[in-house]
């Protein structure tokens, strides 16, 4: 981006002394200010049955920034391991905004500024020359140490002392230089950016052509940074599980009581599964086997996908992924009720559309679209049920009549549109009975093994099986990674939590 034209040359890279001034302020202060600057570490969580009895620890501003620094690296480097699809984006403000406006005008005056310079007679170059400095280093710096010529003939043609000296004797051709900065960035440009550098040279205009260098610029500037990102992946993917447990570990160091959460939500699932089991013991007249902790663990996991993000903290080893488990809790809400909505459907019609290629689809298809907003604020679920219902009898309407079928009767559509608009419930007991297939489906898939034959797809799930892979496959990816960086603190608490337990069992 280039620099304001009213600046003065190199201020904005005078290195600010912020960490002394921040000492020198500390040192300053009274004492009882100070205290206040102090941040207790083991404060305990107001989600915690048991708070630690640790004596008290303090954590200065200093050491709180640079953790805070440590987990914002760990949290970039989770985020490109695990994110396949992971691209830097320039930061753009939205439209209509204080901050977009200001840009606007901030770069308007500045273009304007360079633009009156140049008008003058004779021009004044001083800026389009600092301009001409930015691009060099942005050429440089797409250099590899091998590119050893080109960097020598950007040094040269580039000489911004030259260039300095021929614009003092009104020897300067702007033109030429410009030439020479946009075949350079036809060289270094990535394919997706040909067509831009081409347009470079229909630019006759000094400050428009100057101008639409630095927008192509800062587009190869983020191209060269997703190669950066693609091409250390797969070291990053190598090295991630140690760094992220020693990163977390150092923040653990400084805030002791960093796993409350993370031991509460397995606590919570022990205590689950421990009362379906007891329950599972009266009705089948036998004492079940205690639990283990790899069950215990992966029930945990599900619950994540079940969880009240409003109510109850994300457990902090889960907190890096928690928008992903977000997005995909939405998604299986969604294709738990597509499904009932379909098996509803299939099982009203009867054998008459069973196995009719399309139809599945294009029903599918339908109750999804109508669903698409339902976690929005204006979505009216009661109106939108109505219209599925109303929508399957037109479909299955006019797949009885091309196939020369009997019609489907008025009593059943309406007994269908009842039964489509009572899934709307959470009791709904079609909805319970897909919602405890996809949850005994996941259950299986994450305690499968390589060597086990393929998880067996539940009945009822099969117009769902591709999202319900895709989700399988993504919750696989998070589960297991998650269980490499933090499995030594998942044993140490879940060895602990169980023998509580057992304890607490058999003194009763």
């Amino acid at each position: 981006m280039p620099k304001d034209c009213n600046q003065p040359p190199n201020e904005e890279d005078k290195p600010t002394d912020s960490g002394n001034s921040g000492n020198v302020t500390d040192k300053t202060d009274a004492p009882e200010e100070l205290v206040q600057k102090r941040m207790r570490r083991n404060t305990p969580s107001p989600h915690r049955i048991n708070p630690q009895s640790s004596p008290p620890m303090f954590v200065s501003v200093e050491e709180l920034m640079e953790t805070a620094k440590g987990v914002t690296n760990m949290a970039l480097a989770h985020e490109i391991v695990v994110n396949g699809t992971f691209q830097v984006k320039p930061p753009e403000p939205a439209e209509g905004t204080l901050e977009k406006r200001v840009k606007d005008i901030m770069h308007k005056a500045f273009w304007d500024c360079l633009e009156t310079q140049l008008n003058q007679d004779p021009p004044m170059y001083d800026h389009a020359i600092k301009l001409v400095g930015e691009i060099k280093e942005t050429l440089l710096s797409f250099l590899v140490p091998t590119q050893g010529r080109l960097r020598g003939q950007i040094e040269e043609v580039l000489d911004l002392s030259l260039i300095q000296q021929q614009a003092e004797k009104g020897a300067l051709d702007i033109g030429r230089v410009a030439q020479f900065i946009i075949g350079m960035m036809g060289a270094f440009c990535a394919p997706m950016r040909d067509e831009d550098v081409k347009k470079l040279h229909d630019i006759t205009d000094t400050v428009p052509l100057l101008k639409a260098i630095f927008l192509v610029l800062d587009k190869m500037k983020i191209d060269m940074a997703n190669f950066a990102v693609r091409s250390i992946r797969p070291q990053l993917l190598q090295h991630s599980v140690e760094y992220e447990r020693k990163k977390f570990q150092e923040f653990l160091e400084k805030q002791p009581n960093a796993l409350d959460f993370t031991r509460k939500w397995l606590e919570d699932s022990a205590n689950a599964l421990r009362s379906t089991r007891e329950e599972q013991s009266d009705v089948a007249g036998a004492r079940l086997p205690s639990l283990q902790p790899l069950s215990v663990h992966n029930h945990a996991y599900l619950s994540l996908l079940k969880w009240d993000h409003s109510a109850s903290p994300f457990p902090e080893t889960m907190l890096m992924d928690q928008a992903r488990f977000q997005e995909m809790q939405l998604e299986l809400e969604q294709i738990t009720t597509v499904a009932s909505v379909l098996l509803i459907v299939y099982n009203s019609a009867g054998e008459a559309i069973s196995g009719l290629p399309g139809l599945m689809d294009r029903l599918k298809n339908t109750v999804r679209v109508l669903l698409a907003e339902r976690h929005t604020p204006s979505f009216n679920a009661e109106e939108a049920f109505a219209t599925i219902g109303e929508r399957m009898c037109v479909e299955l309407e006019e797949c009885l009549s091309k196939h020369a079928f009997s019609p489907f009767p008025s009593d059943r559509q309406n007994a269908l549109k009842g039964q489509i608009a009572a899934v709307n419930s959470p009791d709904n007991p079609i909805l319970k009975l897909i919602d405890s297939r996809i949850q005994t489906y996941l259950l299986a898939f994450l305690e499968s093994s390589p060597h086990r034959s393929p998880v067996a797809l539940p009945g009822g799930l099969a117009p769902i099986s591709k999202e319900l892979e895709d989700i399988v496959v993504r919750l696989g990816r998070l589960v297991n990674f998650n269980k490499l960086v933090y499995s030594p603190h998942y044993q140490d608490l879940l060895q602990d939590i169980l023998k509580d337990k057992e304890d607490a069992k058999v003194e009763t």
